[in-house]
């Protein structure tokens, strides 16, 4: 677990707020497209 990724606490908040329903192509790790996402909002990327 990097220094700023949500703890299992955290992760536990955030995850009744996911879809859960497959669609389309098979779901990765639902860590880590929040993960990127979270990476992006700190570094400031465009």
């Amino acid at each position: 677990m990097a220094r700023f990724d949500p703890t299992d606490f955290g992760w536990g908040l955030i995850q009744p707020l996911l879809p859960n329903k497959p669609r389309g192509v098979a779901r990765v790790d639902d860590r880590r497209v929040p993960n990127g996402v979270f990476r992006m909002l700190r570094a400031g990327s465009p």
